[in-house]
């Protein structure tokens, strides 16, 4: 049976997967309950696609005859955002920009087009959540503006693609994607199909005109960019704006990025009149550091290609209930136990009874494993109360038998460390025999926990 005009499919919340029916797995994701009902048609099926931007209809080009230059980028004026992006904003890319609300994502994309404007670029910031007063408001607290940055408050796509086509911007933001609509999609702005829908139209304007998209998205309390699950499949670049609300420090960070190495990572600093950069965030997250404290001691963490030295704090005591209470800030709640039970297991520490509390200072968020070997020197130095010395940094990843395996790029981590001022390195034997060249700091391999702990 033909659909009627206004026949309605089911769209997964998680990934963008298109049924007639409703189903309670998504077949795609295998995501629970996740479909939501919404009228179908829209303007994809009647536009001809990237082609039709670029005036090229379905024939193949040879690999050879293609040329691309890598270095072709626009310098945003911020070296973190920089770093972040590969080395500066690539022409015709897709960017989204996603965070918690309140963070400082539209501050930063203001900050960026001012100075972008002040350097020659036309940009054209488009906003669906504020008027052009209130954007004037807090582009006045940033700094001064020249005629190169143009405002627009429009939630129409189709009125914001024709503004775009006869300005001919260099830099587009869209503040934000949930807020945009097409007419020719029936569902409410902000849903599965408008979103996606939303989405193509400014992939095609960007990859057909080579103007540079940035979109901001908001996120869900899982901390996910709200929409289809599609759209960071999209886009070419996703960054990420983390940290507290309440916190000085913001962090930006590239979790996919076409034209750069991802996971990289760039600190700002909220302040009155914006965001501010932080040249060198290990000195800023050591700051405050203890003196003779026991179970402090430094790590180092790799975030893309940059080292980041973090203070791991550890605190053990004996419980007064009969289960021991476990808490872990800024690392991994189940790494902190797998650790506790090696150090029972391989060095004979009886801390079955006690509590234990680990924290990543400065509010930073660790995965890697090679700040074990500092968690467990923290741990054991709270057990023992003795404390480490403020000049000693360790990193390694531990293993189930009490092993120190090597972990990546440490001659980086060992130079950051010895320009902030540390004396002694305890890091992995497979690491440190490659190291033996660098002067100025004392280098100690450790084969096994049990090495290192013997330093406390």
């Amino acid at each position: 049976m033909a659909k009627g005009k206004h026949a309605t499919v089911f769209f997964c919340g998680s990934c963008g997967y298109e049924s007639p029916k409703w189903m309670g797995q998504c077949p795609s994701c295998r995501e629970w309950n996740t479909f939501v009902e919404e009228p179908s048609g829209g303007a994809a099926a009647k536009k001809g696609g990237m082609g039709a931007e670029t005036g090229f209809h379905g024939k193949p080009s040879v690999l050879s005859e293609i040329t691309a230059k890598e270095d072709d980028r626009m310098a945003t004026g911020i070296a973190e955002l920089d770093r972040v992006l590969g080395g500066g904003i690539v022409r015709g890319s897709l960017t989204l920009v996603g965070g918690d609300p309140g963070i400082g994502k539209s501050t930063l994309l203001l900050q960026m087009c001012r100075l972008l404007a002040l350097a020659g670029h036309r940009v054209l910031y488009i906003s669906g959540e504020e008027s052009l007063q209130q954007i004037k408001m807090r582009a006045d607290r940033i700094g001064r503006f020249n005629d190169g940055l143009s405002l627009y408050c429009e939630t129409n796509l189709e009125m914001i693609e024709e503004t775009i086509r006869q300005s001919a911007p260099e830099v587009v933001i869209i503040d934000s994607i949930q807020t945009m609509f097409s007419e020719n999609v029936t569902s409410a702005a902000g849903s599965v199909s408008q979103v996606r829908e939303s989405t193509g139209i400014l992939l095609r304007l960007a990859k057909g005109m080579g103007i540079s998209v940035f979109i901001v998205g908001h996120v869900t309390k899982e901390g996910t960019v709200a929409g289809p699950r599609v759209l960071e499949h999209m886009v070419d670049t996703v960054l990420y704006f983390e940290g507290e609300r309440h916190a000085s420090y913001r962090i930006l960070r590239g979790v996919k990025n076409r034209f750069g190495s991802t996971n990289e990572i760039g600190v700002f600093e909220m302040r009155e009149e914006g965001l501010a950069e932080v040249a060198n965030p290990s000195e800023y997250m050591l700051s405050g550091r203890p003196k003779d404290a026991c179970g402090c001691v430094a790590a180092c963490s790799m975030e893309g290609t940059r080292p980041l030295m973090v203070e791991v704090q550890a605190l053990v005591c004996h419980s007064s209930f009969g289960i021991p209470r476990r808490q872990a800030a800024g690392t991994d709640f189940n790494r902190v136990n797998l650790l506790m039970a090696v150090l029972e297991k391989r060095l004979g520490l009886q801390m079955s009874g006690c509590d234990a509390y680990v924290n990543i200072a400065g509010g930073m968020k660790i995965q890697e494993p090679a700040v074990d070997l500092g968690i467990a020197m923290a741990v054991v130095s709270s057990f023992k109360n003795r404390a480490i010395d403020e000049k000693l940094m360790a990193f390694g990843e531990i293993g189930l038998s009490g092993e120190v395996r090597g972990v990546s790029m440490a001659e980086k981590r060992v130079q950051e460390a010895k320009k902030l001022g540390f004396t002694t390195c305890v890091l992995p034997k497979a690491n440190a025999d490659a190291l033996k060249e660098i002067r100025g700091i004392r280098i100690v391999g450790v084969s096994g926990v049990q090495d290192a702990i013997d330093m406390i």
